[in-house]
């Protein structure tokens, strides 16, 4: 209810600005919860993917609330949550929000981790934007495949940056998914020489380096699903009326006018195109006598 939510002082007002809708959404953040008995692995996962993360006891496939309070209180519309048991050891979910409650929820099993340090390489600055890579048919034909590479999307793309120069192509997350399985990897990329303008391009790996297997899955219903993707009226383009494209990419206009009488159009003057005085008089069916040869 708005009216609970009315401000008492000026900084209460600006926090409650911050939070309104907006044509143009803040960056999403995310929130990273370690579960009270998580391993090592499952810490050291967390770790390498972002460096704030928060120690909650909570279970998300049972109980939401938690991760909706913590939601709210923070700003965060992505999580990540770690845990193990003897059940599901080393157990990762991933999951976002829809004005603050549970959109999507993915459960994911840690087979096999590389962390970061255990790759010797050199390693891309903190907060490189990086080039996200999905390989395999199953990315696009299975459902839980598919809202799982929409989330990994919203997950590791990063605010939205008008132009990038291509030494800050810098770092790639490819994702392969095949047999069951979903192969994370992570790589630096090297710009060599090639003898042209257009570099020759290796990729170093530099960790982290994961194999997981899908578990448990929780998805919206296509109709709020639907309604999470709806653009407000203001980001949509106006159509514009009489233009049209060609298949090259060619814009045509269409202008609609009054019709002209072309005989009265202003034209420029020029000797060579000037009437004559017989010409004008058999234009009015009036012929000029010829003037007779005075002797």
């Amino acid at each position: 209810d708005r009216a609970l939510e009315r401000p008492k002082t000026k900084r209460a007002k600006r926090f409650l600005e911050k939070r309104e809708p907006k044509l143009n959404e803040n960056t999403k953040n995310a929130m990273l919860i370690k579960g009270g008995n998580a391993n090592l692995t499952v810490t050291e996962v967390l770790k390498d993917i972002v460096s704030f993360w928060t120690k909650n006891i909570t279970r998300p496939f049972e109980d939401q609330t938690t991760l909706e309070f913590f939601s709210k209180k923070s700003d965060c519309s992505l999580f990540l949550f770690g845990s193990h048991n003897k059940k599901r050891p080393n157990n990762l979910i991933i999951g976002r929000m829809f004005d603050y409650h549970v959109l999507d929820m993915i459960e994911l099993g840690v087979e096999k981790f590389v962390s970061l340090k255990d790759i010797k390489n050199s390693k891309c600055p903190e907060g490189t934007k990086p080039m996200l890579i999905f390989a395999g048919d199953v990315f696009d034909v299975n459902e839980e495949y598919r809202r799982l590479k929409s989330l990994l999307i919203d997950f590791f793309r990063g605010p939205t940056v008008p132009s990038i120069r291509l030494a800050g192509l810098e770092y790639v997350l490819h994702f392969t998914a095949v047999d069951g399985k979903i192969y994370m990897r992570s790589y630096k990329v090297l710009l060599k020489k090639s003898g042209c303008k257009i570099p020759r391009i290796e990729l170093e790996e530099m960790g982290p380096s994961l194999d997981l297997v899908m578990r448990r899955t929780h998805l919206a219903s296509d109709d709020l699903y639907k309604l999470s993707l709806k653009q407000p009226k203001g980001l949509k383009p106006k159509k514009k009326k009489n233009i049209s494209h060609d298949v090259l990419g060619t814009t045509y206009g269409r202008i609609h006018m009054q019709k002209q009488d072309l005989s009265k159009l202003q034209t420029r003057k020029m000797k060579g195109l000037k009437k004559r005085p017989a010409e004008k008089s058999a234009e009015d069916g009036v012929a000029t006598p010829k003037k007779s040869k005075s002797a």
